[in-house]
């Protein structure tokens, strides 16, 4: 197959072992900056340039489709991909080749250590792509986004999520049910505040999400673990908790356990509260990670008497300091929670929220899922990969869903010594004992445990954490 008009793949040496899609990924950006690949070039099919290179084909698709999501290249369905014409006008701003943007695939200062939990793949995020969006809203800002906003959120955004929540997720839902907060812990206050009175009990799993406890203590509030096994959050213990009427529960992915909550106790769960006039948080923080099959449908896809607050995040698919979440509510209990959101903190940044429309409303969101959820993949098998390797710890079992991974150590101690020996070498495990409520009745030892987030580093950096881990703990 000839080499298409206008491209030249000599130059584009990539060296083994250096992250091959990064490079390839920098080297065609740089000559689209540069332009010397002018708009309106196609490119090589991914299968014809992995040839031509050497690598694999993968490594060309991954590269592409960066580029694809910036806007750098065009895609055209049965045609091949070409140089997207608004790279043109890059090269026109001045007579000289342009400063390229900091490489959105590298990793930002500071970046995070293996294996850091709740951390996605922040060195695959479209910055560059991000930041046209920014600098567009405030080239030409509308007066109006500047000004005090109502409570709830930009209505384009809270119509575009409403939108993917019914397309990705199933959700029978209007915008004007959805309240854009500053991440999910605001959305679980207002749930606390709006539904619990001070000294009301609240049920959440044990071990569970901390964070979360906190949040539903923030208005008062006593908590109650409730046990999980493998099939997630045991329902039948909230009937022991007679004064309860709110629980809070992460069914798609227990945190930090994994576990995915079984259709019967789902059922169940709809019912309890049904039965008990109860409410249930559901928090799907990182419902977008599924590896096999389809996304579960949520509680709140299955409820028919309106008991489910269903609350998620933009944190595990773009970068935690973006600090933007949301709440789907019930109608009845709109009012009521906006009036809440309103006395708090009056809006939320309207820039941000903006731009995030944008962000989905241009296709780059649903692009940036499916590369997010490849990423953590692959990183999740580098890890199971390299983990029969280390010795001093169980095989970890292969989790379906998520951005870590959680395995049983047998004691205290031993979680302590294999904590402390990975930190002497700059790797970061969580000790599955702070996720427990303290006065729960599981014994000490039964807490011990290892808690691992696999998404947040390249599998090139996992391989090396892994090494050393191995050498700590021979």
């Amino acid at each position: 197959m000839p080499i298409m008009l206008g491209f030249d793949p000599s130059g584009l040496l990539l060296e083994p072992g250096q992250g091959l899609a990064r490079q390839l990924y920098q080297g065609l950006r740089g000559r689209i900056l540069a332009g010397a690949l002018a708009a309106g070039v196609r490119l090589p099919a991914s299968r014809e340039l992995a040839r031509l290179l050497g690598v694999s084909r993968n490594t060309v698709t991954v590269a592409y489709e960066q580029l694809l999501a910036e806007g750098f290249l065009d895609s055209r369905p049965g045609d091949g991909t070409y140089v997207a014409g608004a790279t043109q006008a890059l090269s026109d701003q001045t007579g000289t080749p342009p400063v390229a943007p900091q490489a959105p695939v590298s990793a930002p200062s500071g970046a995070p250590r293996a294996f850091q939990v709740g951390i996605p793949a922040m060195d695959l995020f479209p910055f560059a792509t991000w930041a046209r969006l920014q600098q567009r809203f405030w080239r030409h800002p509308e007066a109006a986004l500047l000004g005090y906003r109502a409570p709830g959120g930009e209505p384009r955004l809270r119509r575009l999520l409403c939108a993917y929540l019914r397309q990705a997720r199933g959700l029978v839902c209007t915008p004007e049910q959805i309240l854009i907060t500053t991440g999910a812990q605001q959305a679980i206050e207002l749930c606390a505040r709006l539904l619990l009175a001070p000294g009301a009990l609240a049920a959440m799993e044990d071990p569970g999400y901390r964070a979360a406890g906190l949040a539903l203590q923030s208005g008062g509030a006593r908590l109650q673990g409730v046990p999980v096994d493998g099939a997630g959050l045991v329902v039948d213990r909230l009937a022991h908790q007679r004064d309860c009427r709110l629980v809070y529960v992460t069914p798609s992915h227990q945190y930090p356990t994994g576990a995915v909550l079984s259709l019967p106790r789902r059922l169940a769960l709809l019912d309890w509260a049904r039965q008990t006039d109860g409410w249930i948080v559901e928090d799907d923080y990182d419902g977008e990670y599924r590896y096999q099959g389809a996304p579960l449908a949520p509680l709140a896809a299955l409820d028919r008497h309106g008991r489910v607050l269903y609350v998620g995040t933009f944190s595990k698919i773009a970068f935690p300091g973006l600090r933007l979440g949301y709440l789907m509510a019930p109608p009845a209990l709109v009012p009521e929670l906006l009036a809440l959101q309103r006395a708090g903190i009056r809006h939320l940044d309207s820039a941000t929220q903006t731009v995030m429309a944008d962000f989905i409303e241009q296709g780059h969101f649903q692009r940036h899922i499916r590369r997010m959820r490849r990423a953590a993949r692959s990183r999740r098998d580098a890890l199971l990969a390299g983990w029969p390797q280390v010795t001093g710890c169980a095989v970890p079992s292969v989790p379906v869903a998520g951005l870590h991974l959680c395995l049983p150590v047998e004691s205290l101690a031993r979680e302590a010594e294999l904590v402390a020996k990975a930190a002497a070498v700059e790797v970061e495990l969580n000790p599955l004992s702070r996720y427990w409520l303290a006065e729960g009745p599981t014994p000490p030892d039964a807490r011990a445990g290892l808690v691992l987030g696999f998404a947040a580093v390249p599998e090139e950096r996992i391989g090396e954490a892994l090494a050393r881990l191995q050498e700590a703990w021979s």
